[in-house]
């Protein structure tokens, strides 16, 4: 069965915005996947570590016709693929591609929770989930994307649209 599954994309070392854009692209070359919108891309500043460089992030809504857990395996494969090192949490990375939601499934597996347990805190995953779909319900919280982004923290989370050429 066709799930609608929202991804998050973003990288703070390199080519940011191309990095996420052949992110996008691979993504999108996945067996049973198509991306279907994108939302534009944000600067934002890194949550929970200091001294790094600001990231790019942005959200893309994909039709899958694969389970979550094949899904993820595909999108680790491509951070892998794309030099992604996972030494520390919270490290620099070159691509970070994290299912925010994956229909209205609430999956609690080891290596995947589903919907992403952080996403309802984070400005950067809320700001483009709202440009793409503001009246989308979180399937544990009852809330949409628009009333999570009104209640999320603003201290030390700002998020700047980019422009892409």
């Amino acid at each position: 069965m066709t799930k609608t599954a929202y991804i998050g994309v973003g990288s703070n070392l390199g080519d940011k915005i191309n990095n996420c854009l052949e992110a996008v692209v691979r993504i999108d070359e996945i067996s049973g996947c198509r991306v279907t919108a994108q939302s534009g891309f944000y600067r934002t500043q890194p949550v929970g570590v200091k001294g790094q460089d600001w990231y790019v992030n942005g959200v893309i809504v994909l039709s899958a016709d694969i389970s979550a857990q094949d899904l993820l395996k595909s999108l680790l494969a491509i951070e892998v693929d794309m030099g992604r090192e996972r030494k520390r949490k919270w490290d620099s990375r070159i691509i970070d591609l994290d299912i925010l939601l994956f229909g209205e499934e609430v999956i609690s597996e080891k290596g995947l929770q589903v919907p992403h347990p952080l996403m309802h805190s984070r400005r950067f995953v809320l700001v483009p989930m709202v440009s793409l779909a503001p009246d989308l319900v979180h399937p544990v919280l009852g809330k949409s994307m628009a009333e999570l982004l009104v209640d999320s923290p603003k201290k030390e989370q700002s998020v700047v649209p980019m422009e892409v050429a």
